[in-house]
């Protein structure tokens, strides 16, 4: 297949670049770098099957030749970017979206969207099924990044509707592991980069709120398994294995040997309690479920984060 991935040169992205790569492919990745970087593929410039095309997806989308799959990616993701760029993030959600159903349909190409587990904002149900609807704040700090992934999700299924588009639509939770931007502001390269410095680990509230972390080849596996299948109502992939953060930290601070210990700042607004993934659907229409444990996904982390420190 020839498949364009927007948001190449980002964590994800330029993982899924790899992975498709493997599997026998030709990828063109296309990326403007507000948050992706070129270093993230620079492995992969002198593999003729592989393609970078720097652009804004919010313009108009040109890519020459056919295509057999988009898979949209790109958006900034990060707590950080919800005040630093709140705008970019519901154009690229919006305009960016539509541009990329558009090139979609204009080749024949099928559609992958990479919505997110923040969807289901601060969820009044655990864990989270993709019949769940959420409780988002629309006009709160994240309200820019929940809300653009639902108009993203609307949008997607509109064209399915209206043009019969093929289309898939993942939720993703949390995922971790190498090309995670260091200043990324998500819970993993902050942990990890102050327990490197040697520094106490910054919790936020008691640490009670809950997180479920997958690493990122367990996550690009289920991404390309939903581009092959047939299914086209959302899906959830994540790890449901469910640990506190302040337990999180613990395990930080263990695997990397940072005895500077925790220190506790109050909650963000609207910073979710509780997430974990119901993955039923994942695992009985994709026959997908995680493979790499926490402790082994965090030790190749920590390797890549500590040679960019």
């Amino acid at each position: 297949m020839r498949i364009l991935i927007t948001g190449g040169a980002g964590f994800i992205g330029s993982n899924l670049c790899d992975r498709l790569l493997a599997d026998g492919h030709d990828v063109i990745a296309m990326d403007n770098l507000i948050t992706g970087s070129t270093d993230n593929i620079a492995h992969l410039a002198g593999n003729r099957h592989f393609q970078f095309i720097h652009h804004n997806v919010t313009e108009y989308i040109y890519v020459p030749g056919p295509l057999d799959a988009v898979m949209h990616l790109a958006s900034p993701a990060s707590p950080i970017d919800f005040t630093r760029i709140p705008i970019q993030i519901l154009k690229v959600g919006s305009l960016g979206t539509h541009n990329a159903l558009g090139v979609a349909l204009a080749k024949g190409a099928r559609f992958l969207l990479a919505s997110t587990s923040e969807v289901y904002g601060d969820p009044l149900v655990h864990p989270q099924p993709e019949t769940y609807w959420g409780n988002v704040n629309p006009i709160g700090i994240r309200g820019v990044y929940d809300e653009a992934k639902r108009f993203a999700e609307a949008i997607t299924m509109a064209y399915h509707r209206i043009h019969g588009l093929e289309t898939r639509i993942i939720r993703i939770f949390n995922t971790y592991g190498p090309r995670m931007r260091l200043e990324d502001g998500r819970v993993v390269p902050n942990f990890v980069g102050q327990a490197l410095r040697g520094e106490p680990l910054t919790v936020y509230g008691d640490g009670s709120q809950t997180r479920s972390f997958c690493y990122v080849s367990d996550l690009v596996d289920g991404m390309v398994r939903l581009l092959m299948s047939s299914e086209t109502m959302p899906v959830n992939v994540g790890n449901p294995l469910e640990l506190p953060i302040r337990t999180f930290a613990e395990t930080i601070n263990r695997l990397t040997g940072n005895t500077a210990g925790i220190v506790y700042e109050p909650l963000p607004a609207d910073d979710p309690k509780q997430r974990r993934p119901d993955i039923t659907r994942a695992r009985t229409i994709l026959g997908w479920a995680p493979k790499v444990g926490l402790d082994e996904g965090l030790t190749q982390a920590i390797a890549y984060f500590r040679s960019k420190i």
